[in-house]
Parts: C-alpha cells; structure tokens; sequence
C-alpha cells in the first residue's frame, strides 16, 4: 500500500469541511475528491459526505477504513456520547420487544458490530453463548473486558458472515450496523446463512420521509448516516429468506437535538 501524504490529506480535507461549511458545495465537493485522490481507502469518509452533499451516488456502504477510524477513535468515549449525550437506547428496547414477543431464551447469539458490548450486556441472561463481531479493535478489546461474550471477533461484519462456518445461531443482532450500510443484501442475505431456520434477526435501521427518500432504496442523510426505506427493508427481507415478526417505530437516538425517526425489525428465517 502506498504512503499516505498526511499533511496534504488533512490539508484537503479541512479545506473541504471548511467549503461545506460556508455553502460552498461544489468547491467542498471537488476537496472531497482531492481527499479521495489522496486515500483511495477513505479513512475519513470523503465518499459518504460527497453522497450527503446530495452529488454522485450513495456508495453501497461506508467504507471499511472509515468505519473503523471512527469507531477506533471514538471507543473510549463511545458509551458516554452515545447513551447519555445522544439518548440511545436500542439495546434495552431489543430485550423490551424479545420479552414482549415471548421470543427466547436463545442458545447462541451473534451480535454483528457488537462495539463495546451494549447489545451483549442488554440481552446476557437471555442467551446461553454469545458472539460479538466489530471491525474496530478498540471496541472489542472493551468489550473483552467486560467478560460479556464467550466469544469475540475483528472482522468487516460482510466478509465474517460470507466466511464464517460456526454452528448456526438463533439470534441475530445488527444494533446501529444499517446507518453504514447502503445496501442490504449482503448482510440479509449472509445473516440467514448462519442462521437455523426460525432464528431470529432484529436490527435498527434509521429512516427519512418519503419526499426525502424520493422512491430511493437508500440515501446518506445529512449526518453522514445512510438512512433506508421502509419498502426496500421489507423487500430485501423477503428475497433473502426472512419473514417480518414486526417493525416498530422508534427513535434512535438525538442529533442536534432532534430526534432521528427509524424502526426497530424483527425477522425470523423461514
């Protein structure tokens, strides 16, 4: 892999953050691509934020090295910006819907971007084994220390599915996963792969009106999250091997003080 020049990469892109603050769009646009020019792998996202501008296609996902740039950097303060600052609470109304379904107790658990463990420690005394998946090393390593999951991997949770030849699991979870994710297919398709059949898979999706959605499957929203139709979620589903349990409207957490309006689904393998 060829050196990155440091200094005109964070040139670049603070000239670009700088243009998209000013309502320079075309001018941040182009800094973006210089950024891209510069780290083809995309640490810092350039891609996403060219897509949330509204210019060029959403990519299929977030790119892998920016995914877990961010969550590297951000793994010590993770819990306290998420739970107290931006109000999420996913992982409790998981167990809240489980419970209210009379769904569980499960053997085995397979908690995809599982990050320092919210998912694993809200569900614990409902699972018998647990596995945990996240590509930044720095999640993982607190989440091993809180003892939660027998079993703990670093992987990009599409190539862990499309390798992975464990037992099949009868629970699949996917908490704050679909917001760097454009499309869906290869996790829907590579969770049913390991799972038995009549597991279940519940994840959280975030969601925008239909004026904004404008027929799209997916879009990346102003906060650099992809953000899913309801109608393409249900769809893709289906075609890979799922059947809907239920899909509740929730809020996933706060941003900017507003609420960000998503769903919470259920499925269960056919």
């Amino acid at each position: 892999m060829a050196k990155i020049d440091e200094e005109a990469l964070a040139e670049a892109y603070n000239r670009a953050l700088a243009l998209e603050k000013a309502g320079e769009i075309d001018a941040a646009v182009k800094a973006y691509e210089e950024v891209l020019a510069i780290d083809p792998e995309d640490h810092g996202g350039a891609s996403v934020r060219i897509a949330a501008l509204g210019r060029g296609e959403a990519p299929p996902k977030a790119p892998d090295a920016y995914v877990e740039t961010l969550f590297d950097q951000h793994a010590e303060a993770f819990e306290d910006i998420l739970v107290e600052q931006l109000g999420y609470t996913v992982p409790m109304m998981v167990r809240q819907r489980l419970q209210t379904l009379e769904l569980g107790p499960f053997q085995r658990l397979l908690d995809l971007g599982c990050g320092t463990g919210l998912t694993g420690g809200a569900l614990r005394d409902m699972v018998a084994d647990m596995t945990g998946i996240d590509i930044s090393e720095k999640m993982v390593e607190i989440a091993h220390e809180k003892d939660l999951y027998e079993t703990l991997y670093v992987a990009e949770i599409e190539d862990f599915l499309e390798d992975n030849d464990d037992e099949p699991f009868d629970l699949v979870t996917a908490t704050d996963v679909l917001p760097y994710l454009g499309a869906l297919e290869p996790l829907f398709f590579g969770a049913a792969e390991n799972m038995g059949p009549g597991g279940i898979f519940i994840f959280s999706s975030e969601t925008a009106t239909e004026e904004v959605m404008a027929g799209r499957p997916f879009i990346v929203g102003p906060h650099q999250r992809f953000v899913h139709a309801e109608t393409y979620v249900r769809e893709r589903l289906t075609a890979t091997g799922f059947e809907l349990v239920e899909i509740t409207q929730i809020n996933v957490r706060m941003q900017d003080g507003n609420p960000s309006p998503g769903h919470l689904i259920i499925a269960r393998k056919s």
